[in-house]
């Protein structure tokens, strides 16, 4: 069976897929000389992902971002000895102009939203590799850049800027678009940079930016150099960062092999994901399949098992098919999240995990668990646990269930030999943080660490429904007679409900707790860009959005709502 296999209706939906190599890629050069890789973009203005726009001034589309999400990934996995990226542009004075606007323009509602929250999720990733894997990364900003290429720099450890006296930074989304930089500039730019309000007030309603000089003294970035030093400048901030990585990967790297992928009409079909689509009840399937083999518990056979290791290739085809459903199935709203397999065997995965994790690799696959269960709590769809026969949420499998809404646990007490358990394990306590940077655990319990506490104590036991709900780990525990009606009627009420009030109900009810950089951002996104981007101000024949670049000027409504 080829890589990715698709039937002629899947075809004819012109589905947008999230693989690719850098043998593919149309916009980015990935360069890799010992502990430095270095990432230059280059944008081909004609290869855009859809028709009707040039990518000028490099400015990016999905599929720009769709390869610096692959580079990303294979610099982590394949290039285990890098410990510094660079981040710059294969262009004189012009870094990246940010999000194309006439794609924008030309844009969907629910594209601009998707595109916006896929690419500030790449951005989390940049720093969650800087927090947890050592990776660091520096922007070589050696011209121009705006919008969200600033923000791809405000992604990076530092920021290196050239003072050639024409190069400007700016965020100009408010002047030039009436939207607002909400894919993560204005909330980098204080919470993270710590600029000053009264001046962050000026920069973000001024189209023109500001030059190098005022750029570091409003914070705006770390350093700056004139055109003959800046080369030495940034093999000085690469040397000064690998100094502060604790990355201990050498050697050969793991090579991500192509996922193995068949979609139909019926949904999207890996080895240990399978997605089932009903467009009729807009309901989909999501079951992951533990391991149905034994696992290499050593790091010689699990650098050996490589891309197939069950929890690598489990979470890369789990985070494709979120990507997948969440582009192309709209309307499919309410997600059944279910596991199939032993719970013994999962468990034993997460103790290799434990007894492993100093090895790079190893600290990797943890990685790309935890942004993988990240993208799934930021996704605007309502997630439900059903947990049946069959099932095996235990310790990683079990954040699955962690992250959702609701949860349905099935209760034999006449057949308890026969009763779905969940099970803890180590993993459930820190290894995976919520964008809240809390974990599933604590903010279930709304920071309360009693009851926490107490899930801990039963690490390792099976729980059966009865003893999962006194332990407050499940919503309800339907049995036997009553489960299947209520299993469907909870899906009927949902699906009936308002997509729109859902989205905003789920994303404040899925982060208890003090708010941190992530949360205010996808709360933005979630919010403030869904309003934006649906306002005639904004997206209305005469907004700021449509007549940008026709020379005619935006007929706003002036009231304030």
């Amino acid at each position: 069976m080829s890589a990715v296999q698709q039937t002629d209706a899947a075809q004819a939906r012109s589905l947008i897929s999230f693989d690719t190599h850098p043998d593919r890629y149309n916009h980015w050069k990935l360069d890799v000389q010992g502990s430095v890789a270095t990432l230059a973009m280059n944008v081909n203005e004609d290869k855009g992902l859809k028709p009707g726009y040039k990518l000028k001034l490099n400015s990016y589309d999905l599929g720009v971002d769709i390869e610096l999400h692959d580079a990303l990934q294979r610099i982590r996995f394949e290039h285990p000895a890098v410990k510094t990226v660079v981040l710059t542009s294969a262009r004189e004075r012009m870094f990246c102009s940010g999000a194309n606007i006439y794609m924008l323009g030309l844009s969907t509602h629910a594209w601009k939203v998707n595109f916006c929250k896929f690419t500030n999720e790449t951005r989390n990733g940049i720093e969650d590799s800087s927090r947890h894997s050592g990776l660091k990364f520096l922007a070589a900003v050696n011209g121009t850049v705006a919008g969200g290429g600033y923000e791809l720099a405000l992604a990076c450890d530092e920021i290196l800027m050239i003072d050639d006296r024409s190069s400007t930074v700016s965020l100009p989304e408010l002047p030039l678009l009436g939207v607002l930089p909400g894919t993560g500039g204005l909330t980098r730019v204080t919470d993270k940079r710590k600029v000053r309000r009264d001046l962050a007030d000026v920069f973000c309603t001024t189209s023109e930016g500001v030059r190098a000089d005022r750029a570091k003294q409003w914070k705006l970035v770390d350093h700056a150099a004139k055109p003959q030093r800046f080369a030495q400048a940034v093999s000085e901030r690469v040397a000064a960062l690998a100094a502060q990585s604790n990355r201990s990967g050498g050697g050969k790297g793991v090579t991500l092999t192509p996922l193995d992928r068949t979609i139909d009409d019926a949904g999207y079909h890996y080895e240990h994901v399978d997605a089932e689509v009903d467009r009729k009840t807009r309901v989909a399937s999501i079951t992951v399949r533990a391991p149905g083999s034994a696992q290499p518990t050593d790091v010689d056979g699990i650098l050996a098992a490589g891309a197939a290791w069950w929890p690598l290739a489990m979470a890369r085809e789990l985070d494709d098919a979120i990507l997948m459903l969440r582009t192309n199935e709209l309307e499919v709203g309410t997600w059944l999240l279910k596991t199939r397999g032993d719970i013994d065997a999962v468990l034993a995965v997460d103790q290799s995990l434990k007894a492993n994790q100093s090895n790079w690799f190893v600290n990797e696959v943890i990685g790309m668990l935890r942004r993988t269960l990240a993208r799934l709590d930021v996704t605007s769809r309502t997630l439900y646990a059903i947990i049946d026969k069959g099932s095996c949420f235990a310790g990683t499998l079990l954040e699955i269930a962690l992250s959702a809404d609701r949860s349905y646990m099935l209760a034999l007490p006449d057949e308890p030999d026969e009763s779905p358990c969940i099970a803890l394990s180590d993993r459930n306590f820190g290894s995976y943080p919520m964008v809240n940077h809390q974990t599933r655990m604590l903010t279930r319990f709304c920071d309360d660490e009693q009851p926490a506490e107490a899930t801990r104590a039963r690490i390792g036991e099976k729980l059966r429904a009865e003893q999962a709900a006194e332990l407050g780990l499940v919503t309800f525990t339907p049995d036997d007679l009553d489960w299947d009606d209520e299993v469907r009627l909870a899906i009927e009420e949902r699906t009936s409900q308002s997509p729109d009030a859902l989205t905003g109900l789920e994303a404040n009810l899925r982060f208890t707790g003090t708010e941190t950089m992530e949360t205010r951002i996808f709360a933005r996104l979630s919010a403030w860009q869904n309003w934006i981007f649906n306002r005639p101000n904004a997206v209305g024949e005469q907004g700021a959005l449509k007549v940008y670049g026709t020379g005619g000027k935006a007929k706003f409504n002036w009231e304030r709502i």
